[in-house]
């Protein structure tokens, strides 16, 4: 899985970091003539002997030449609470948001120095949300990074991944040579089925049975995995309203597999296997394109596979779409100005509207109709291109002329329209100051929970404290993020959300 962190890239280093922002001197300093240095005395001198620090690995999947981050982001920052705030920063409505958060959690970074196990705090957290998120190919790919098998807590993590993207064959081989990595008899019976020994696998849960090592719901599951003939004339069991990675694929396994629609977003990746239907991979595609989970190309890839099997809800969304593209194949304006409302408002009645911006803005053409060129320059803002449309905006009025010099890095130079438009000049003035609490994070070095701190007062400025949101954009220039400061700002005013 792709997901979207070349947005950093195309920004300034961070110039916050001393090591960007201060070119190492031109020469070296020592003695002079190089020579070592003199005592002053013929006494011994005292000798202050300090352990050399190992410097952890850095851990990550994407380079920090490509995410222009530092290696050492984290550091200094106390792991419990850095974990509670990867954990908790507000994302789901503004796609530049979660840009970053993906950048964060996925970038090349050095765990706190404090301990070993603050290391394995903030790594299980980087983990934890990305699976929270849906993002479990990078989930997976992560822990294998760092080595699944080095404890309990990795390689649960890794076997609930692996679950639902179809590749517990690894996970059960590396169960199978180091057994003690199970949590429970649960996954140790699975993968001993999944390996062809039904009989070890038998024997295993009548231990089970006898000890009582398992619920017993998840003992009568494994029950109907082993022996599903004597279970042919039975009811189904009842489906479980919280289940975990195993039981949805046990499940799935007797032939009775869960709706994903109710389930925490991971699920949803289960859906993406050929093994799902056409629509339940449409809606698991629109719900981990909606937090950026799924590129948008992976959905446009389903939308367009066939035709739409019948009418109303998702496939209103798939003939509109279908329609658009293929007017715009055509070359022609007209055709586009028709279709685009009726695209444009079936992505927006799915969240969708950001993704749709990416894939289709750079190939709009010039639109004769108000009406429609309007809303055509109004995505293209929402795409990567929005600095170019701003240079032929669509139409008049106060709105207009903000949307633009926003788009430019300049609101300042016009009137904004209202409170919130004001509240984002501010974040663009350069005389905006920073809260005391937010300095002494810059100055200290915590970087991250720096950007992290101004993430969670976009999401308070979003829902209208006004001070929060000029903060959190001027947090975002100051220390680089210039795209992600101008693309939230456009989206949170382009972008209805309630």
């Amino acid at each position: 899985m792709c997901l979207p962190v070349a947005g950093l890239a195309q920004q300034a280093p961070l110039s916050v970091i001393d090591w960007l922002a201060n070119p190492a001197p031109e020469t070296l300093p020592g003695t002079v003539l190089l020579e070592p240095p003199v005592t002053e005395s013929g006494l011994t001198p005292q000798i202050e002997v300090t352990p050399l620090e190992a410097l952890p690995v850095p851990l990550g999947l994407v380079s920090t030449k490509v995410t222009g981050l530092p290696l050492d982001l984290w550091q200094g920052s106390d792991p419990v609470l850095l974990a509670e705030r990867l954990m908790r920063v507000p994302v789901r409505d503004n796609p530049a948001m979660q840009t970053l958060l993906y950048t964060l959690l996925l970038s090349e970074t050095r765990p706190p120095y404090a301990s070993r196990q603050a290391a394995e705090t903030v790594l299980l957290a980087r983990v934890d949300r990305l699976m929270q998120l849906g993002a479990v190919d990078p989930a997976q790919a992560l822990i294998q990074l760092a080595g699944p098998t080095a404890s309990q807590e990795r390689f649960r993590r890794w076997f609930d991944a692996t679950l639902l993207t179809g590749d517990e064959d690894s996970s059960c081989a590396a169960l199978a040579a180091s057994p003690h990595l199970a949590t429970d008899y649960g996954a140790l019976i699975f993968c001993t089925a999944r390996r062809g020994d039904w009989t070890s696998a038998a024997l295993t849960l009548e231990t089970a049975h006898a000890l009582e090592l398992l619920p017993q719901a998840t003992l009568a599951l494994l029950d109907r995995f082993l022996s599903p003939e004597i279970f042919e004339d039975l009811p189904p069991p009842a489906a479980p309203a919280r289940p975990d990675p195993l039981t949805f694929r046990l499940f799935e396994a007797i032939g009775e597999p869960l709706n994903t629609a109710g389930l925490p977003r991971a699920f949803a990746n289960a859906d993406l296997r050929d093994l799902a239907g056409w629509k339940a991979q449409l809606e698991a595609a629109e719900r981990l394109t909606r937090i950026g989970a799924l590129t948008p190309n992976q959905l446009l890839g389903l939308y367009t596979q066939r035709s739409p099997a019948a009418s109303g809800g998702i496939w209103d969304r798939v003939e509109a779409v279908q329609r658009f593209e293929t007017a715009l194949q055509s070359g022609s304006a007209d055709a586009v100005a028709k279709t685009l409302p009726h695209a444009w408002a079936a992505m927006r009645q799915a969240r969708l509207e950001v993704p749709f911006a990416q894939l289709f803005a750079d190939a709009l053409p010039a639109l004769d109709a108000p009406q429609a060129a309007a809303l055509a320059w109004r995505i293209r803002l929402l795409s990567p291109g929005y600095e170019e449309a701003a240079l032929t905006p669509a139409g008049t009025g106060a709105d207009v002329a903000f949307l633009a010099a926003l788009a430019r890095g300049v609101p300042r130079t016009v009137t904004p329209p209202t409170p919130q438009a004001g509240a984002i000049a501010d974040g663009f003035d350069s005389d905006t100051a920073l809260p005391p609490e937010m300095e002494a994070m810059l100055n200290g070095g915590h970087l991250g929970e720096a950007i992290l701190e101004a993430m969670d007062r976009f999401g308070s400025g979003a829902t209208g404290n006004h001070d929060d949101l000029g903060v959190a954009l001027a947090l975002f220039r100051r220390v680089g993020l210039e795209d992600t400061a101008r693309r939230a700002a456009l989206q949170l005013m382009l972008l209805t959300r309630s």
